[in-house]
């Protein structure tokens, strides 16, 4: 079975592991009695819940013909639905009146007591208490905001633009012009200044809210080439280090713009209230595909994304903390915080750098982020996920032989406990505590999306954190949304049953060969219809028509490129991507997507990038691997020299590619699919050097430009 390949291996002498399992036995039939007695009924029950659910998808399968699937009590009439709104009345009732019934709060800002560190390569930072703003606080902060922005010469419907890394600011800022009305356009902070011209210029955005330190590194060398600007508004002071802007660039700070709108008189002037087909968002994608697209979503696409998120996570409300850290202009981090917004939650603030103890920029001994907000909501992407997977296995590989030991059998216990629906409180107290303090201690729900998630990954975080890991499917232009497991549900490598607001179909691809005809599962591209898939495109009618279609119910879908199977319970599994697909010389197909899902997880790769070309007949790839992993690998091989010369060496790649190929037949690759070679890449593949989004995605084209040398050497063309 799946979980008996993912459980890790001990090496307990035989006589003594029949003991130990004897013992286990033991315990079992103890505490089953009692358990039974005190939960046996409430497990009934959520199993016939389970149960429902799962009849209810297939009944709307049934409904509409396989393979479309529905959400649960879900309306199909075009933007008439309940679940179809604006983000205006949730801004005013959420962070307006209901502040003064509920005592909760918002956003949260720590202040940073900055303390340099020699050990550090980078300035690290020790990090004080977590200061909170009310929802009250916040509401007349937005309002402000908003009001001071048409003093500035703002009108309703049109752009402005935030270039702001996450914090409290961009969503007060954000707020502010969902309830006036402003079109926000998002850029990523990580994007390289001709991505950012293009977006500013692409939106004649007059106006642009930014950071100090995004101002001074990013914005002052491209300023001049945005000739429409005239406001430039940061949010945390005005920088001292330039002084020098272009003509007709007014900068200001975002406490001095909400001190206008304080003193402004909108008395006679009727506010401009949204209505649910305005555009509250134009979003940038990370450009993973070539130049950054503008995705117009409206305020209807954003209320039907957040209202079927919300329906997957249980007891949402003011107890609970979510950690935002991710960036705000990516879809799932801008719909996970308005879902925690729209239920009354807390939201603190962080960032990659400083969100665990472990982080580059906390200083050795201090606590991160996690650690002090002990968050219970938390989102995170599949590359995030690897890495303190691979962590936590290389500090259980350096412990004694019996603290390893006892942790693996531990492991390999729970997980055959989960598979049955059970829990194991015992371990997770005694075991797994330490490996749950790594984020706090008190999550309770994860969510992981923006690509997609390997099954050990998802199993380990299962098993370790102690909490339900939900994997997510949904694309900037579908305001986020598509599926979201549910809470119990503990398989692995799916991505759950459409949300209420939408509907999922399967179209047949001929040339990749997958019919929604197939057995045992029906297979094709996946289609979105719903109240959230987008508008389309900004100022790009031509990709509009491209990726969205119109039906002859006049329901609009989105042509995702990603290709789905629906198993019988309506669950949906990603299984290839059309511009992963590459077809060999010889004439085989071969999912890029596939080869780097089977080898990504092992100790050795750090990250994996496969390239195919049609005129060839192998794959090759480039690999960033682990460093300590690598160093010992030429330690043991006899090889000695800097960490560039091992990574130039074709000795160590010869040996990289023998562990590769065994970890490829191991996960049932064809034999055209195992890269035959390989370039080691002696730096990291981030976001600042435009190899992968924010989402850590691959971005294939740029790769594919900065490792042409290579890729011309491994195929055998002469390279000068």
């Amino acid at each position: 079975s799946q979980a008996a390949k993912m459980k890790l291996k001990h090496n307990i002498n035989p006589i003594l592991l029949q003991f130990i399992n004897f013992v286990v036995l033991v315990y079992s039939l103890v505490t089953y009695i009692p358990w039974y007695i005190l939960s046996g009924i409430k497990l009934s029950n959520s199993q016939s819940f389970s149960c429902s659910v799962r009849l209810e998808h297939q009944r709307a399968a049934l409904s509409y013909g396989m393979p479309c699937f529905q959400g649960k009590s879900r309306s199909c009439s075009p933007c008439s639905s309940s679940i179809c709104g604006t983000l205006q009345p949730v801004s005013n009732s959420l962070l307006g009146p209901l502040c003064q019934l509920l005592d909760t709060y918002f956003l949260s800002i720590s202040y940073q007591a900055e303390v340099a560190a020699e050990s550090c390569e980078v300035k690290c930072v020790i990090l004080g208490k977590y200061t909170w703003l009310s929802y009250e606080d916040v509401y007349i902060k937005a309002v402000n905001f908003g009001n001071g922005l048409a003093v500035l010469g703002q009108q309703p419907k049109t752009n402005i633009a935030i270039f702001c890394e996450t914090r409290a600011e961009w969503m007060i800022a954000a707020q502010a012009c969902f309830m006036c009305n402003y079109q926000l356009v998002t850029l990523y902070a990580t994007l390289g200044g001709p991505a950012i011209v293009h977006g500013l210029n692409e939106t004649e955005v007059t106006t642009i809210i930014t950071s100090k330190e995004l101002m001074q590194t990013k914005l002052k060398e491209i300023v001049s080439q945005v000739p429409l600007l005239r406001h430039i508004i940061t949010v945390d002071g005005k920088p001292t280090t330039w002084s020098e802007f272009p003509k007709g660039v007014i900068v200001h700070t975002m406490a001095s713009v909400q001190a206008m709108g304080a003193k402004a008189d909108t008395g006679n002037k009727p506010p401009s209230r949204p209505v649910p087909s305005d555009i509250a968002v134009i979003m940038y994608t990370s450009g993973s595909t070539g130049i950054p697209k503008g995705v117009m979503i409206s305020h209807c696409n954003i209320i039907a994304g957040i209202t079927g998120m919300a329906e997957r996570i249980p007891n949402l409300g003011e107890k609970d903390i979510y950690i935002g850290y991710l960036p705000l202009a990516h879809v799932l981090e801008l719909s996970a915080e308005l879902v925690c917004l729209s239920h009354g939650c807390r939201i603190g603030y962080s960032s990659p750098q400083t969100l665990a103890d472990q982080s580059s920029k906390i200083k050795k001994g201090s606590k991160g982020d996690v650690t002090t907000l002990k968050p219970t909501l938390m989102a995170a992407v599949p590359e995030i996920m690897d890495r303190i997977y691979k962590n936590v296995m290389n500090k259980v590989n350096e412990m004694t032989s019996f603290q390893r030991n006892l942790f693996i059998l531990a492991y390999n216990y729970k997980m055959e406990q989960i598979s049955k629906g059970y829990t194991t409180p015992l371990c997770d107290s005694l075991i797994f505590r330490k490996v749950r303090m790594l984020l706090g201690g008190k999550i309770r729900v994860l969510l992981c999306g923006g690509a997609p998630l390997s099954a050990a990954t998802q199993r380990f975080m299962n098993i370790c954190f102690c909490c339900p890991v939900g994997q997510g499917y949904g694309l900037t232009e579908s305001a986020g949304a598509g599926t979201i497991t549910e809470v119990w549900d503990y398989t692995t490598g799916r991505v759950g049953a459409p949300l209420v607001c939408c509907e999922i179909k399967l179209m047949n691809w001929e040339e990749g060969g997958y019919y929604n005809t197939d057995k045992p599962y029906p297979r094709g591209e996946i289609l979105i219809g719903g109240q959230n898939v987008t508008v389309g495109y900004y100022k790009n009618e031509a990709r509009t028509r491209k990726d969205f279609t119109v039906d002859e119910n006049g329901q609009r879908w989105l042509h995702t490129g990603d290709i789905g199977e629906f198993h019988h319970d309506g669950c949906l599994k990603i299984i290839d991507r059309k511009k992963d697909l590459v077809k060999l010389q010889a004439g085989e197909y071969v999912s890029l997507g596939k080869v780097e899902a089977a080898l990504k997880n092992l100790p050795l790769v750090d990250n994996i990038c496969a390239y195919a070309s049609s005129f060839h007949s192998y794959v090759i790839g480039f690999v960033v691997p682990n460093q300590k992993e690598l160093a010992e690998l030429a330690r043991k091989k006899g090889f000695k020299g800097t960490w560039e010369e091992i990574c130039n060496s074709p000795e160590m790649e010869k040996e990289v590619l023998k562990v590769l190929a065994e970890a490829a037949m191991a996960a049932n690759l064809e034999k055209f699919e195992i890269p035959v070679k390989i370039r080691l890449s002696p730096d990291p593949w981030t976001p600042e050097t435009g190899l992968v989004t924010d989402a850590f995605k691959l971005k294939r084209k740029e790769l594919t430009a900065f490792y042409q040398t290579d890729i011309d050497r491994m195929y055998g063309k002469n390279v000068k």
